[in-house]
């Protein structure tokens, strides 16, 4: 499958503007047809009629409409991507995690974002090497999510128990599935309640940290009193 990407230059700078204007107007109609209409019917005429275009420029922009959904999942990791560092920087603690995914949660529930990521996912399932492209797309979040428990657990009795990898992919992964689910019924109080539960537990353990139970500080590294 060919990766989406720029086309060569053409003309003057007015028709570059343009084409630029056309991608992004693509890449939006692309994103909005996923969270609206689904995958399976995220088609160039549905496409196009959202971008206020001609379906043949998806082709002649992206080459095909995988290439242009891929690039709309892109275009929304990229933007996402950038809040969700600045929130998951603020995070020294469990706590702080546990309030910053609560907010991510919220935030990407309210717009959809997770919708067109699940859509991707599905539609991987039906297009021959989507499910491979969609999967590497994944990897920065769960390195992100890697680097925020790492910071998080620093100064925690639970840094030797708990591996910042394995944690970070139960977090990608729980996160879809909660995002999944309260997309379907409409129905968020059951994924705020857990994060209520994990916010009580995160306060638990930065307690314990706080009080020196952590590793090389105190009973937590196994050493005697």
């Amino acid at each position: 499958m060919a990766k989406s990407g720029p086309r060569p230059p053409r003309g003057n700078a007015g028709e570059h503007s343009q084409s630029a204007d056309t991608r992004a107007a693509l890449i939006a109609g692309a994103e909005a047809a996923l969270r609206d209409v689904g995958f399976a019917r995220a088609s160039a005429r549905e496409i196009a009629r959202r971008a206020d275009c001609n379906q043949a420029l998806v082709f002649y922009h992206f080459g095909s409409v995988t290439d242009l959904l891929l690039a709309a999942l892109d275009d929304l990791a990229e933007r996402r991507m950038a809040t969700y560092r600045v929130l998951l920087s603020r995070a020294g603690s469990l706590t702080e995690l546990v309030e910053s995914a609560r907010t991510i949660f919220r935030e990407d529930l309210a717009a959809g974002h997770i919708t067109v990521l699940v859509e991707m996912i599905t539609g991987a399932q039906s297009v021959d090497g989507l499910g491979e492209q969609v999967a590497a797309r994944m990897a920065p979040w769960r390195e992100l999510a890697q680097d925020a428990v790492g910071r998080a657990l620093a100064g925690s009795p639970l840094r030797s128990l708990v591996p910042a990898q394995e944690v970070a992919h139960g977090l990608v992964a729980g996160f879809l599935g909660l995002e999944l689910l309260a997309s379907l019924d409409g129905n968020t109080d059951a994924a705020l309640a857990l994060f209520d539960r994990a916010a009580l537990l995160a306060g638990l353990a930065d307690l314990t940290g706080s009080l020196g139970l952590r590793p090389g500080g105190g009973p937590a590294d196994g050493s005697s009193t």
